[in-house]
């Protein structure tokens, strides 16, 4: 117990003496030990790299779950040693949703078939937004909270320490100097003129009380400047340590976009094909408004207004199918439309952009590259997903829904 006691009065006198140091350093009434430029700039950079980390793991935090309530669920499951549950992503709910509509309305409607198709590709949407996540939480974020957690933690501490070593440091040279002016206070001025024997006998010992107080002080303050330097050169390795930390979250950088990259390559496939499942419903509606029926015409487009009737691509007559004539080759006696064969109507010819790139399955088919300007228009026959399309002297079939049609 006494043991205990005088460590607990040891440490109270260690702290209070660091308390008026670092109080008197504060009012500029003491001197401090400056360390040097290097280590100066090592810790700099030690508290520039701990900054922005921190910063950049939340920031990533958010753009991977936007959710505020479900990153404090997420901090807590981690802080409790807990497998976080597995949570139902926007797109996959979407998905689920989106089904449920279709076989109220019916799977085998147009709408219901539209919601199955595109509910299946939120489903794979979200599905590799999981996988993103679960991969740039690995191999990203893990990484910069064990820097943050684990080595930043050792630094500061080893910081601290070193902090509390000059304070020691700093106290001890306060108090070799003030034992040094005693000292030499007492050894100018002795006084040999007290007559009452108590004075006397404490003026003539005090030089050598102060002697053994400068002894006392020296002992202390090379001790520690030892304590000082040792944990100094400590620090320094642990500071000298951050650039292999910025090497490691580079490579982890590199593996987060490469990540995000498949993630976005896969959504823009899946939206793709997506696109593609659903250009024959796109086309229908198309069709409609801009391509006529040759073979039943219905009666509202016999007796629409003349300024309707101008707004739809005209059609070509109709070919004659004539008998095949053995030995000669005839595509319109096959009945076949060969774009090739069929001159263009002699006026209502329409202008249309080019959407996206397309690139021809075969000769009947014209390549096109997006944003350029194509003359388009109908033939009887055909299927409504297509039109014949000219640029220059190419010519052939182009998919409706690769096409903004102008007026």
């Amino acid at each position: 117990m006494d043991f205990n006691v005088k460590k607990l009065a040891s440490d109270a006198g260690v702290f209070f003496s660091r308390a008026v140091q670092f109080t008197e350093e504060k009012l500029g009434q003491a001197e401090k030990t400056e360390l040097d430029a290097h280590f100066e700039s090592l810790l700099a950079r030690a508290d520039c790299t701990k900054n922005w980390t921190e910063k950049i793991l939340r920031q990533t935090e958010v753009l991977l779950q936007p959710n505020p309530s479900a990153r404090v669920e997420e901090f807590l499951y981690e802080k409790l040693d807990r497998k976080v549950p597995s949570r139902v992503t926007n797109g996959e709910l979407l998905a689920q949703y989106m089904t449920e509509a279709a076989n109220d309305f019916g799977p085998g409607t147009p709408y219901g078939k539209t919601l199955i198709k595109v509910g299946e590709t939120q489903r794979r949407l979200g599905a590799a937004e999981r996988d993103f996540i679960h991969s740039a939480s690995i191999n990203f974020l893990t990484p910069l909270r064990n820097f943050l957690e684990g080595d930043w933690r050792t630094i500061s501490k080893e910081r601290r320490i070193l902090q509390n070593r000059r304070l020691d440091l700093d106290a001890c040279k306060a108090r070799l100097k003030k034992a040094k002016a005693a000292e030499a206070k007492a050894a100018a001025v002795p006084d040999f003129q007290e007559t009452r024997p108590r004075n006397y006998v404490l003026s003539a010992s005090a030089s050598a009380l102060w002697s053994d107080e400068v002894e006392k002080a020296e002992h202390e303050l090379r001790l520690t400047q030892t304590e000082f330097d040792r944990q100094a050169e400590v620090t320094r390795l642990l500071l000298e340590g951050i650039n292999s930390t910025h090497v490691n979250h580079l490579r982890c950088l590199h593996e987060f976009v490469e990540s995000q990259t498949n993630y976005y390559a896969q959504c823009y496939q899946y939206m793709l094909d997506l696109q593609k499942q659903l250009g024959s419903s796109k086309g229908e509606i198309f069709s409609g408004t801009f391509v006529g029926n040759a073979e039943s015409p219905s009666p509202a487009a016999a007796t629409s207004p003349p300024a309707v009737a101008a707004a739809t691509i005209p059609a070509v007559p109709t070919i004659p199918v004539v008998p095949t004539i053995v030995g000669v080759p005839n595509t319109v006696a096959e009945g076949v439309l060969n774009p090739n064969e069929v001159k263009p109507p002699a006026s209502g010819t329409r202008k249309a952009r080019v959407l996206y790139d397309y690139e021809a399955a075969d000769s009947s088919e014209l390549a096109l590259l997006a944003d350029e300007l194509i003359t388009v228009y109908s033939l009887p026959g055909m299927d409504p997903d297509w039109l014949i399309g000219e640029r220059g002297n190419q010519k052939g079939k182009v998919p409706v829904t690769y096409l903004e049609l102008l007026s």
